[in-house]
């Protein structure tokens, strides 16, 4: 037990500490000021960046096969500078790059470098591979003969690639031979052909530094292109969202993070004080740790930081709802608090892991928005974690040792009555599927009426881009407040997306595709209103900026990430039943909210991936504690494999854990509300759609898990093990 002296001298530190991180996360340390919110990395839709507009050489039109192949490829170089990073296609020959935040243009173009031809050659001048054989080009490390570290290339070849390199190496073997490397007209590298290779997996050596090995490995990257492409023009623009619309977003999550405390301090008096401290000081280490390794933080992000956030409140009310518990058993607070934590450990552990799986697995997977969400989300379960498990404990062993003592402080749990939950288990499945396939329906009606089946934001299927130079410059909240609603009103669509030139008066408007009527109202409506010279206004079509190749590995990724979890809730809780249960309840989720996405006509954006994948994390957290309730009953069970002892024990689970779903939804769906009620436009239609899937999430938790998981136990009451 901490003595009072040491108690005090701990509450000192924590608070001397606490000012220390609170000073880095607003003003920074250094000249740079690093760690502080100011350095955070922010995406094009937050603060800008550099857009890059690259031509394809030749008189003939390119094919929308070998468009589409350059467009990816693209997307995974520029992914080096940012996740958020966008590759488009613009008209029939031009491909769009915007990477945020920079705005060094030249340096941009200098280090991407221009995407030209490469070939292989061997030493007589026979092309033996092109750039289209390689796959990756990466720069690594690996130990020599005489096991020093040195840098080196690592290539990857396509199938095809294999068996020309097969061949190329094994002429050039006996004398050892060099294979230039030729990159518009220019030799790159001449590596030494050391052995024949035959499984794709080819290595350059003699890099100086790992510094050279990168740009060569970029080279080989950019050279790889189908297409060569020649810069038509690059600019500086400003973010999408005006100052004004950050602004109220970071006031939303302070009002959030305040009613949350004040919620839990309310409910939870000193553990819910000693969690806002943890909370708080979470906060404080997530703003610094983003600066720290450099992660780009957009809508999609902010998304990975609310659903952390709501799993480190979610930690908390499981420990103090165990707490009260034992405090209820006859225990002492002390007792209490040692064993609550304790039986709490497993809960929160499998919740957090298991989303956790997710983070990672997008985030090697994911491209994009998705790995920009799954960086700051595998960050947030880090630190809530942290903060839940340790940080809260020794703050509540502090003020207990300062004399905090009393019961009354902690609280007591209150016996219920199980509720009955299971006896409506087909009401409730029932409810769900009619909603499920009463949003296929709406599908089936919008797609049949001409329409798409969802309402497809211009980042999915493309749209228009109109560039308009107006005769005097405007900010972009004047832009958000006073010119996009007009555009509003002849689209009919609330995701207008505006960016700023920087040096000059123009403005870039990228809506869904508009018709030619609608393009006339544009421009009348930019000439009638704002004085704008008609032929200032230039309009192209635009390909959509998530292309197929985007949306495969987004699903696959996210089917990999499902399965890791599977794998694993079957491994913890030694019954494949549990996992089961727990897909379909997060497969209910997601239809649902696609339903909602569906009959609402809600735009179908860069943020729907972002909110999918939160809504999963969010409801296998939810489902897991549940289970883990279950799991532990389980154990103390008679007789196990009689129906009505069963369905009592999961009726008596979800009921004692009804407190967390409810109090955890509640603190999240706060923090969401209040971005709803404060955000523009852009942020509305992010934020409605998360509501919807919390308020979904808890119901599913409450309401099917439990219940999916009773039937499978009855209807196959062979338990289906591990190993």
């Amino acid at each position: 037990m901490m003595k009072k002296k040491n108690a005090v001298i701990y509450l000192i530190v924590l608070v001397l500490i606490m000012c220390g991180l609170g000073y880095m996360a607003v003003f920074g340390v250094g000249a740079d000021k690093s760690g502080a919110a100011s350095s955070i990395d922010l995406g094009l839709d937050l603060a800008g960046g550099v857009s890059i507009t690259y031509q394809v050489v030749g008189d003939e039109a390119p094919s929308k096969e070998d468009m589409a192949d350059t467009i990816y490829k693209l997307q995974m170089r520029v992914d080096n500078y940012s996740t958020e990073a966008q590759v488009y296609q613009e008209g029939s020959d031009r491909i769009n790059i915007e990477i945020p935040g920079v705005s060094d243009a030249n340096a941009i173009l200098e280090e991407l470098g221009k995407p030209g031809s490469l070939a292989f050659y061997d030493k007589d001048g026979n092309e033996v591979l092109t750039g289209s054989d390689v796959d990756t080009a990466n720069a690594g490390s690996q130990q020599d003969s005489m096991g020093n570290q040195e840098y080196v290339v690592q290539l990857v070849l396509n199938e095809e690639g294999t068996k020309k390199f097969a061949d190329a190496t094994e002429a050039a073997l006996p004398n050892h031979d060099v294979i230039y490397i030729v990159y518009d007209g220019e030799v790159v590298s001449s590596p030494t052909v050391q052995a024949k290779i035959t499984d794709g997996n080819a290595v350059i050596t003699g890099m100086e530094s790992y510094e050279q090995a990168d740009t060569l490995a970029s080279t080989i990257r950019i050279g790889g292109l189908k297409l060569q492409l020649e810069e038509l023009r690059s600019n500086v623009v400003g973010a999408q969202l005006g100052s004004s619309a950050i602004r109220t977003s970071l006031i939303a999550g302070a009002i959030g993070l305040a009613l949350v405390v004040i919620f839990m301090i309310s409910v939870y008096r000193i553990p819910g004080l000693a969690s806002s401290i943890a909370l708080i000081l979470y906060t404080m280490l997530d703003i610094i740790l983003l600066d720290a390794f450099e992660i780009t933080l957009t809508l999609p992000g902010i998304a990975g930081i609310i659903l952390s956030i709501g799993m480190a409140v979610d930690a908390n009310v499981i420990i103090f709802a165990r707490v009260r518990e034992e405090i209820a058993a006859g225990r002492t607070v002390y007792e209490a608090l040692q064993t609550g934590f304790k039986k709490a450990l497993s809960a929160i552990i499998d919740g957090n892991i298991t989303t956790l799986i997710a983070a990672i697995v997008l985030g090697f997977m994911g491209t994009g928005s998705i790995k920009g969400f799954a960086q700051t989300l595998a960050l947030g379960i880090f630190l809530s974690m942290l903060t839940a498990l340790f940080v809260t404990r020794f703050i509540i062993r502090i003020f207990y040792a300062l004399g905090v003592e009393d019961v009354k402080f902690y609280g007591v749990a209150k016996e219920r009555k199980p509720i009955d939950f299971l006896s409506k288990r087909f009401v409730f499945i029932a409810i769900s599927l009619a909603v499920i396939v009463c949003g296929f329906v709406v599908m089936g009606i919008n797609s049949s009426n001409g329409k798409n089946a969802l309402n497809y934001s211009l980042e999915f299927v493309g749209g228009t881009s109109t560039t308009v130079d107006f005769p005097q410059e405007y900010t972009l909240d004047q832009i958000d407040n006073d010119i996009v609603p007009y555009i509003e009103d002849i689209t009919g669509d609330g995701n207008v997306q505006s960016t700023k030139v920087a040096g000059s008066n123009q403005v870039i408007f990228k809506t869904r595709t508009l018709n030619v009527s609608e393009r006339e109202a544009f421009v009348t409506a930019m000439v009638d209103n704002f004085s704008v010279e008609e032929a200032s206004i230039t309009a192209e079509s635009i390909s959509s900026t998530i292309s197929n190749e985007m949306r495969s590995d987004a699903v696959i990724a996210i089917i990999v990430a499902t399965v890791f979890m599977l794998i694993y809730i079957w491994i913890r809780f030694s019954d494949v039943r549990f996992g089961a249960s727990s897909v379909l309840a997060l497969l209910h989720d997601v239809l649902v909210v696609l339903a909602f996405y569906a009959i609402a006509r809600v735009s179908v954006g860069n943020t729907f991936i972002a909110c999918m994948l939160t809504i999963v994390g969010y409801s296998i957290n939810a489902t897991i504690v549940i289970f883990d309730r279950i799991r532990e009953k389980i154990k103390t069970m008679h007789d196990s494999k009689n129906p009505d002892e069963l369905k009592d024990m999961v009726n008596e689970a979800v009921t004692q854990t009804l407190s967390r779903s409810i109090f955890t939804s509640l603190t999240t769906f706060i923090m969401v509300a209040c971005l709803y009620v404060l955000g523009v436009s852009s942020i509305k239609e992010f934020a409605l759609p998360l509501m919807v899937g919390i308020l979904c999430g808890t119901y599913s938790s409450i309401c099917l898990a439990g219940a999916m998981w009773y039937i499978f136990r009855t209807v196959f009451s062979k338990s289906v093990k591990r190993g």
